[in-house]
């Protein structure tokens, strides 16, 4: 298995989807946009047809309507279906697992532990939660290590994911609390941005002008709090002058609850993901 950027692209190796929906999809494109393999060895599979075609279209990559199939011609395997069809899953494919697969779940809530048990005992496990920005190589992901998987199943991991965003190794009972965070965030991040640009318009700007000017504020916003380090609370606090705009705005959010919907809004996904496990 060999990855670009060491000593050469992973031309030894391909990558299978067992389960080829948005966030596969999201990151098949982006593990191909960042030259880490080549379209012709990313495989996909889904009982359904439109996501098979949708795969496909998307990637370039060659869509299956069996599991084992990708199992048989794939040797990095990401674990994408819902978290209820994972040990149906693993256990119709269990029989084609060998030494040379690495397994990498991205099943919200299904614990490493159940992993390892539904399947062969040696196979190597990560659990992954990444987010759907992988498309377009913004993804926040994090990570933890199975007990069969090794410090090189470790960079291989951190390389594929680094390739469409960040990438954090986490011990593993604080993947549920990243689910919360960045697996559901994004959702969290574009109803804000819609709510912002329907005050645009409420204000009279045109729809296209408010929701660019929303988007972006978001993004300049996410990137000072990661390039200064500075915290949220010190670049807030610099924006409201005294008297000004921005602090009569700040006191409607504190009125409207906003922190504290943000704040459980985080709780209750990640409450979920537990359950789901």
């Amino acid at each position: 298995m060999v990855l670009a950027g060491t000593t050469g692209p992973m031309s030894h190796a391909t990558i299978g989807f067992l389960g080829a929906g948005k966030m596969a999809t999201a990151l098949a494109s982006g593990f191909i946009r960042a030259g880490l393999v080549d379209a012709n060895r990313v495989h996909g599979c889904d009982i359904f047809e439109p996501a098979r075609l949708a795969f496909e279209r998307d990637t370039g990559g060659k869509a299956h309507a069996s599991n084992v199939e990708v199992v048989k011609a794939a040797e990095v395997l990401f674990l994408a279906v819902k978290p209820d069809q994972v040990v149906g899953v693993l256990t119709e494919i269990s029989p084609y697992l060998g030494s040379h697969h690495l397994v990498i779940s991205i099943a919200a809530g299904v614990t490493l532990a159940r992993l390892e048990s539904s399947a062969p005992v040696s196979i190597r496990f990560v659990r992954v939660m990444p987010n759907t920005p992988a498309l377009v190589g913004e993804s926040a992901s994090a990570f933890a290590l199975g007990s069969h998987a090794t410090a090189v199943d470790g960079e291989l991991t951190r390389k594929l994911l680094g390739s469409v965003g960040m990438v954090l190794e986490v011990k593993e009972k604080l993947l549920d609390a990243v689910t919360g965070v960045s697996g559901s965030g994004p959702a969290y991040a574009f109803l804000m941005i819609e709510a912002l640009a329907d005050g645009g318009v409420a204000a009279g700007l045109p729809r296209d002008i408010a929701q660019k000017l929303a988007a972006q504020t978001l993004l300049g916003a996410a990137r000072m709090v990661l390039e200064t380090g500075l915290h949220p609370g010190a670049l807030k606090d610099a924006v409201c002058s005294p008297g000004g705009t921005t602090i009569e705005a700040m006191h409607e959010l504190e009125k409207g609850g906003v922190r504290a919907a943000l704040i459980t809004a985080v709780r209750v996904a990640s409450e979920k993901a537990r359950k789901l496990g």
